[in-house]
């Protein structure tokens, strides 16, 4: 049996991914908690798509009101949060083990300063946020916008 190199980091990828889009790809620098995200968290597959980029990430235990997207300085931004449930009962009884996700977590992806908030759609469905991303917009973007989600 040949042993095989354990090439386990996403790192590796970047090298094959030229799109500007995939810059800063796993980047957690515009991430707005320092927290540490549970790897099942907003797992993102990417298709590139009759000009457009289609992104589905998923978001278990998030409702369409935990979860904010906005363009920020080019970025696309996801974020979402989830409160926890303050003390250690609730009407059905004293919890003694509770590992469902609460906190915030965030990722971003580089579309490029001329992507406006218009140009971007989002759904909400199933645990699942579908994003539609356009590759080319000709009008400059503003600071900062918030994308509706639909759902």
């Amino acid at each position: 049996m040949a042993m095989l190199p354990a090439l386990m980091s996403n790192s590796i990828f970047n090298d094959f991914f030229e799109d500007p889009f995939f810059n800063n790809w796993g980047d957690n620098r515009r991430s707005s908690s320092n927290r540490v995200v549970p790897s099942h968290m907003m797992n993102t597959d990417v298709r590139d798509k009759d000009g457009k980029y289609e992104l589905d990430i998923d978001m278990p235990g998030f409702t369409k009101d935990d979860v904010n997207v906005h363009l920020e300085d080019g970025y696309l931004v996801v974020a979402a949060e989830k409160q926890s449930e303050q003390g250690s009962q609730d009407d059905d009884g004293k919890w003694i083990r509770r590992e469902r996700y609460t906190g915030s977590c965030s990722r971003s992806f580089y579309v490029g300063r001329n992507i406006r908030d218009t140009d971007i759609h989002a759904k909400f469905e199933n645990g699942t946020l579908h994003l539609s991303v356009p590759k080319d917009s000709v009008a400059p973007v503003e600071n900062k916008k918030t994308i509706a989600i639909e759902g």
